[in-house]
């Protein structure tokens, strides 16, 4: 027979229920032994029976805060169909784009704290936001609960294919004689490529003149069409715009060179050590939502996450699978938060 488990059973609800169905029912009601019968299941497993009404048990909603067909929808939709058959349960992809992911955050911010929505956050709304943005309408330490790491994209400098600039040391040479300062294309302000284009202007000594998109198509093409001299986009953007010849790749940010695009450099080898960031994306939900429904839903993604295929699928997009504890997730997003506060404050930004 199985030693019983060393959670004991909540005796002070357990009784507070019992006293109520007894009250309202006689000792043969069906409800009666229902009850009592739940209660010595509940008692046998070491199980509380509000935990176990806390579990998940209707649909879910994953809330994406970009387009269908971006980065983070191809993430979203391939740890989410998996992520569905780990709850067995029904879950739904929510695209809501806008504001770099702003307009997802605040929605599941304030939406109810069930476990029944989650958010796929990345590190522009998430980690960025706070320090760039003075009246952000959400607190993201605050208001969301990590419940895992996800993913991870280290960042390409990319140029046109009609720039004469074939590594790092051309384009700093060729930043520094402009008279002006040196226009980068961004998908947006607060985004990682816009302050890492500010960072890599500051270590390198040129100014940096960023132009911002309203989506990632408009940047993607500007930098095809030579509309900016250079860009930051993830690894997982950039490899088939470089494998296709529509970019010229000078530097990843990355540690080590990626298995993706392994003839180019990192800024490290390129003498730029401290321009080394890079896209995270994690799943979270309110920070109210009851600890038994995050830890349901952290186990059914490390899970999702450990799946052979979903990984095989997310690494060949060009991302490094990165699941984690609840824990590590949350200390993660204080780390993130101080750095880029940091990184903000040295540029001088100020958003709206």
């Amino acid at each position: 027979m199985p030693a019983p488990l060393s959670t004991p059973l909540n005796t002070d609800l357990a009784a507070d229920l019992s006293t109520a169905v007894t009250t309202a029912c006689p000792a043969s009601h069906p409800r009666r032994l229902l009850l009592r019968a739940g209660l010595a299941a509940a008692a046998a497993l070491g199980l509380a029976p509000a935990a176990m009404a806390q579990a998940l048990t209707g649909p879910v909603k994953l809330v994406v805060g970009f387009p269908p067909g971006s980065g983070p929808d191809v993430v979203a939709r391939t740890l989410g169909q998996r992520l569905g058959d780990e709850l067995k349960l029904t879950l739904a992809i929510d695209n809501r784009a806008g504001a770099g992911g702003q307009i997802a955050a605040q929605a599941v911010a304030k939406g109810a704290a069930d476990g029944a929505t989650l958010l796929l956050g990345e590190v522009g709304s998430i980690s960025i936001a706070p320090a760039a943005f003075g009246k952000l309408p959400y607190q993201p330490l605050k208001e969301f609960a990590a419940i895992s790491e996800v993913v991870r994209s280290d960042f390409v400098l990319v140029v046109p294919v009609t720039s004469p600039q074939r590594s790092v040391a051309d384009f700093v040479k060729a930043a520094k004689a402009e008279k002006d300062k040196v226009n980068f294309g961004t998908f947006g302000a607060g985004t990682p490529g816009h302050f890492g284009a500010e960072v890599f202007g500051s270590l390198a000594g040129f100014g940096v003149e960023s132009i911002h998109y309203r989506s990632t198509g408009d940047a993607v093409t500007a930098i095809i069409a030579g509309d900016v001299k250079g860009a930051f986009v993830s690894t997982a953007l950039a490899m088939a715009q470089v494998k296709g010849g529509k970019m010229r790749a000078l530097a990843t940010t990355a540690p080590e060179r990626s298995a993706l695009l392994p003839e180019v450099p990192t800024f490290t080898e390129a003498g730029y050590p401290k321009a080394d960031f890079a896209a995270w994306f994690a799943l979270l939900v309110p920070a109210a939502t009851p600890a038994a429904v995050q830890d349901q839903l952290q186990r059914a993604t490390v899970a999702a996450l450990r799946d052979p295929e979903v990984a095989k699928k997310l690494g060949d997009a060009g991302f490094s699978v990165t699941p984690s504890s609840r824990a590590d997730a949350q200390a993660m997003l204080q780390r993130e938060a101080a750095r880029w506060a940091a990184v903000v404050k040295s540029t001088g930004f100020k958003g709206d």
